[in-house]
């Protein structure tokens, strides 16, 4: 699956100031990983975001917004963000803030052997 090379490097700046961060290829998509957990990523051209569970109610009353179902489940505490509603730098960085904001709370995952 193809991604958008323009929002994967305006993640990438935006990431690039933090330690701890890697790119992981999954979900056909681009995943950055900080410290270790998922926080952020790309999947064909909308914005995947690991946000706060308990904040999606207030996530999913923005526009652009859907339920991350990759799988045909959906995925608790997270969400596809389209490329209209990041258009603007302050809107990018609501969500990229809101995926920051969680990391240091979210689990990692279990390390297949």
């Amino acid at each position: 699956m193809a991604y958008n090379e323009q929002l994967l490097n305006r993640i990438r700046e935006s990431l690039m100031h933090l330690p701890n961060v890697y790119e992981k290829y999954m979900f056909g998509g681009v995943c950055f990983m900080v410290n270790d957990k998922m926080c952020v990523g790309i999947a064909a051209d909308e914005l995947m975001c690991r946000i706060d569970p308990e904040k999606a109610e207030e996530a999913f009353s923005k526009k652009g917004t859907r339920l991350m179902d990759f799988t045909g489940r959906i995925m608790k505490g997270y969400v596809f963000v389209s490329m209209d509603a990041i258009r603007q730098n302050k809107d990018f960085e609501y969500w990229i803030n809101l995926c920051l904001d969680y990391n240091p709370k979210a689990k990692k995952s279990k390390k297949k052997s």
